[in-house]
């Protein structure tokens, strides 16, 4: 059972955006609560007061004694905290008046305890899909987290809603088949093999040739001027036809 908490608040009767910033500004908090028979009724707590006290709790579902304005205390569930995204302090509280005698329903926080064996001993991967489950309780048997031991947890295993220990007073609505722990094996990162060159392919600047191709000559393109040896054969075969040419004009 959680522990009692009280806390005393102020009602206003000015509500709205810039008056909400003009409360913060003066150390106030901003809040509703949604009574059992006077409907909504907009109130405000000291906001130092109020952090100090979720400080002291693992969740933020918790039933509380409200006074207001010194009046007698209302058993209320805060049902709602508001945070700026950015610096996470305190924008706005919602809170639901309850009845002791009549089921609620409330998201409770898992808690895992204690290192897996398979990542202590084989460098496994903790890894935690479910943060709360919803359960339906009477408001005195609300607890604050649900406690899972998971050090007995190998590479493989997994831990499923179905398995929680929890007290019969309550009653567990998230589906059983959802996993709330698992322990995968470690990742490891795979070596990229360097890429090697297509067939015919010039190797880039610097590279050594590829085996067998040492010492050949490149083959020419079409158009371009073939060099070395079939450059020599066609000038033999020039100076033949020059000489021929001389000969015949000696003989005219």
């Amino acid at each position: 059972m959680a522990k009692e908490v009280n806390v005393t608040a102020k009602g206003r009767d000015v509500v709205g955006s810039e008056h909400a910033r003009r409360l913060r500004r003066s150390g106030w908090l901003p809040g509703i609560l949604n009574t059992e028979g006077a409907g909504t009724l907009p109130i405000m707590l000291n906001m130092h007061d109020f952090e100090l006290t979720l400080h002291q709790h693992a969740s933020e579902s918790l039933i509380m004694d409200m006074a207001i304005d010194g009046g007698k205390a209302k058993k209320v569930l805060l049902k709602e905290v508001q945070h700026d995204p950015v610096s996470g302090g305190l924008l706005h509280v919602d809170f639901v008046e309850v009845s002791m005698t009549r089921k609620l329903r409330v998201s409770i926080p898992i808690v895992l305890q204690g290192e897996p064996v398979g990542v202590v001993q084989d460098g496994g991967v903790l890894d935690q899909p479910l943060r709360s489950v919803e359960v339906e309780c009477f408001p005195g048997d609300l607890v604050e987290s649900i406690p899972v031991d998971v050090s007995g947890l190998s590479i493989g295993d997994t831990i499923q809603v179905r398995d929680l220990v929890i007290d019969a007073t309550l009653h567990v609505l998230t589906p059983g088949e959802i996993t709330l722990a698992s322990v995968a094996a470690p990742r490891l990162e795979e070596e990229v093999a360097p890429a090697e060159p297509a067939e015919g392919e010039v190797p880039a600047e610097g590279e050594a040739p590829a085996e067998g191709e040492e010492g050949k000559a490149p083959k020419a393109a079409a158009g371009e001027t073939v060099q070395g040896g079939e450059a020599e054969s066609k000038g033999r075969e020039s100076k033949g036809r020059e000489s021929k040419g001389r000969d015949g004009k000696g003989k005219s």
